[in-house]
């Protein structure tokens, strides 16, 4: 009977004084797999793809196709594709690589608190929750920074603390639009606590489907030793394609809507 996963990503050795975890080490292997691929097209790409090339070239076009349904702009599309394109296929790699055979399986023995436990070598990457909140960090982050850069600091700035709508709206001399100024700075906060709740959300949501799968697909190989039932391996195919699609595209979302431009009181009296 094999043990249930825990919670946290399992110690495999310390270099100094980084600890290397199973799930760090799957993810390594994705990031290594991604660098022989990328080597191996490089070499061989031609000006009439063909092979590999071609495989690759209708992925990206597939991928931009779905992107294009979000940014509604291929330009926007093109130039977000090199950060959502990678988060895509790095979360979906990782999460395949983690049902193959002698992930969770294959390990060793450490004595923990005193007592000795198998710690399997491999682990799927995105049941370790310091990677899935990292990636949600970054992509929302990168969200803010991208929009600061396309509309302008002051601009982004006044979407979340709205000083300049309410400077405007005391100009204008007019209660109600001094009274849905200040709304409009309450909202303001709301957004940035937001903001937070979509780092929770999206690493929360990667995190448990994986981590959810694993568990259930430990329990089955418990209870039918040596034989995993077909049908569960590819719904976690399945789960490990929509989980990195709904991640990727959330992320496209809040950057497309990050380089929208700000409307505020004053465009709003300027257009009156």
């Amino acid at each position: 009977m094999l043990a249930l996963p825990p919670l946290a990503a399992e110690a495999i050795f310390n270099i100094g004084s980084f600890t290397v975890t199973n799930t760090y080490i799957n993810s390594t292997l994705t990031v290594v797999l991604f660098v022989i691929v990328g080597f191996l097209v490089k070499r061989n790409v031609k000006e009439v793809p063909r092979g590999i090339q071609n495989f690759f070239e209708s992925i990206i076009e597939l991928l931009l196709g779905y992107f294009d349904q979000v940014t509604g702009d291929r330009k926007k599309s093109l130039k977000f594709f090199p950060l959502i394109g990678s988060l895509f296929l790095f979360i979906l790699v990782s999460n395949w690589l983690g049902i193959l055979p002698g992930v969770g399986s294959i390990g060793i023995h450490k004595v923990v608190h005193g007592e000795l436990e198998f710690i399997p070598l491999f682990r799927p990457a995105n049941t370790d929750l310091n990677l899935t909140l990292a990636m949600a960090i970054t992509g929302v982050l990168l969200s803010h920074i991208i929009g600061i850069f396309t509309i302008g600091f002051f601009k982004y700035f006044n979407k979340f603390v709205k000083l300049a709508d309410v400077w405007h709206a005391f100009k204008s001399k007019k209660v109600m639009t001094v009274f849905t100024a200040f709304v409009e700075v309450g909202v303001g906060f709301l957004e940035v606590i937001s903001e937070v709740a979509k780092m929770l959300s999206l690493s929360l949501r990667l995190f448990g489907n994986i981590f959810a799968g694993e568990v259930l697909l430990t329990v089955l190989a418990g209870i039918i030793a040596y034989v995993i039932p077909l049908p569960f391996l590819a719904l976690e195919l399945l789960v490990g394609l929509i989980q990195a699609t709904v991640f990727s595209l959330l992320v496209l979302t809040y950057i497309t809507v990050a380089t929208m431009p700000v409307h505020g009181h004053s465009e709003k009296a300027k257009a009156h």
